[in-house]
């Protein structure tokens, strides 16, 4: 539990985002896989076909046991316990109920703000892959937002544990704000962002392959990424302060 590893996986976590923007891009909008009813899917008048990949995805994912992973958080409710025995070293966090810092409807809906900047308008009718992509890069934004939150609250807390205490023990959700940001780091991270989007496309052939602009992704981070994850950290520190069940019961790995 460090914040030099933590920031590590964080920033190793960025190329996956990067790399399933860029996937997604390579299709047009295909806005129609987002309404109701139009999903191709008989006795299915009320979801989308990007939320029936999503609730059929999750439901195998939950089989598997990936949402015992604490920054593995769920887009869709209700889900299956896991069908395998999951074994997991101590996650070192003070929590072991996850759903309180879960920002899932958030992200969702910040990504589905992001589509019409990074992809081309209109409909090329490749439905299924849309989704497909759709689904990977929610799920790598969910990992990234919730290890963040989790993982750096809990550093943070560990430095200064009676200004944090005190602050959650009063619910001041603006002084925690505060207190959690460091702007001079989240412009690092912005300016690294945006060079690695720029670095993973170089050399592509625009004749086959769409690029996007770092801009648009910086922005995103900016306006989407790094904000939930503050929000996130919030909802653990004030979540903290509950009594905490034994350690061996909030197990993690490594997705």
């Amino acid at each position: 539990m460090e914040l030099a590893h933590v920031t590590t996986v964080l920033e190793g976590l960025e190329e996956t985002i990067i790399s399933k923007l860029i996937d997604r891009a390579q299709f047009r909008v295909n806005q129609v896989v987002y309404e109701a009813g139009q999903s191709g899917f008989e006795g299915e008048p009320h979801r989308s076909l990007f939320g029936i990949r999503l609730s059929h995805h999750e439901q195998m994912d939950a089989l598997f046991g990936r949402f015992c992973v604490p920054e593995e958080r769920p887009f869709t409710q209700p889900l299956p316990p896991p069908r395998r025995t999951v074994h997991l070293p101590p996650s070192g966090l003070a929590i072991t109920d996850f759903e309180p810092v879960n920002v899932t409807e958030a992200i969702r809906k910040a990504y589905l703000e992001l589509l019409p900047k990074i992809c081309r308008p209109g409909d090329d009718g490749q439905y299924g892959s849309s989704v497909e992509h759709d689904v990977y890069a929610l799920q790598a934004l969910s990992r990234r937002i919730h290890y963040g939150a989790l993982y750096v609250a809990e550093c943070k807390f560990r430095e200064h544990p009676d200004e944090y205490g005190a602050l959650a023990a009063m619910g001041d959700r603006p002084a925690l704000v505060r207190k959690l940001t460091r702007k001079d780091v989240e412009e690092r991270i912005v300016e690294r962002v945006g060079a690695k989007v720029a670095s993973l496309q170089t050399g592509v052939n625009t004749a086959v392959r769409i690029r996007i602009e770092p801009e648009v992704v910086t922005q995103f981070y900016r306006d989407a990424v790094i904000p939930l994850t503050k929000e996130s950290e919030v909802r653990y520190m004030l979540h903290r302060q509950r009594p905490a069940p034994a350690p061996h019961a909030s197990p993690r790995e490594h997705a």
